[in-house]
């Protein structure tokens, strides 16, 4: 593929998105505007809960999905705060909740608590809405309980199993992604994977596509099945749609 196909290929399955900690209300306005440019448009926009309704305003009547994050980024432990924060994303119009597992649990060994969790957000999710769950690979770092995590996930309910909340010092690697393509193809199950964090350039996006078409098959990597969570990549796959350089962008992830 050339690349100005891997770039739109790459776009299509973008999760736009702004979690800084000084996101704005006319940020999430410029955010919107770019999802729905004329070359896009993009999956999904990712923001803060407080956004929802601002963006489902701002992308009414586009096919550009709203996703928010809870238990972000700290990944803790109490689901019943958990689940009010997803019942109050879900109303306010969220079509995806990105949620992050209990990862600290997981590294004690402490199983049941994020099984509990996934399955009762699971629950509250119905049809047409999407369930990610955040793995935080870089924190779990040991490829055996990466696996674990995934397979935990995938088990409880996930729709997707997506690498990280781009918060930690480590975010998306090829390693990571190789492991969780595996545990989704051992699966059985119509389950997605969503690199996320530290993804800036089109050869870091055709990275990721190219292991998803080896593992999973060609063509197997697109929005229903495949989502890119970045902000900063925006940028260069517009470049190379328009066939000009880009310089290396400010992340706003």
């Amino acid at each position: 593929m050339s690349d100005v196909e891997i770039a739109q290929r790459a776009l299509r399955c973008l999760d736009l998105t702004d979690l800084t900690e000084t996101c704005t209300n006319q940020a999430i306005d410029t955010l919107c505007k770019k999802a729905i440019d004329p070359r896009g448009p993009v999956a999904a926009v990712c923001l803060w809960p407080q956004f929802v309704v601002r963006a489902r305003d701002a992308l009414k009547g586009s096919s550009v999905r709203i996703a928010t994050v809870v238990n972000f980024p700290a990944g803790g432990e109490d689901v019943g705060r958990v689940t009010d924060d997803v019942q109050e994303a879900l109303s306010d119009g969220a079509n995806e909740i990105d949620l992050v597992l209990p990862y600290e649990a997981m590294r004690r060994g402490d199983l049941g608590i994020a099984t509990e969790m996934v399955e009762a957000v699971r629950e509250m999710i119905d049809q047409g809405r999407l369930l990610k769950v955040i793995l935080e690979t870089g924190e779990l770092n040991d490829p055996a309980l990466i696996e674990t995590a995934s397979r935990l996930a995938i088990d409880a309910g996930a729709d997707f199993i997506k690498t990280s909340t781009g918060k930690t010092q480590v975010s998306a690697t090829p390693e990571a992604a190789e492991i969780m393509l595996d545990v989704i193809k051992a699966s059985g199950r119509p389950v997605g994977l969503k690199p996320s964090g530290g993804i800036r350039t089109v050869a870091d996006a055709k990275l990721y596509l190219d292991t998803a078409d080896r593992i999973m098959g060609p063509g197997w990597a697109r929005p229903a099945t495949f989502r890119i969570g970045a902000s900063s990549v925006y940028d260069a796959l517009i470049a190379a749609i328009e066939g000009r350089a880009a310089a290396t962008a400010a992340g706003t992830y």
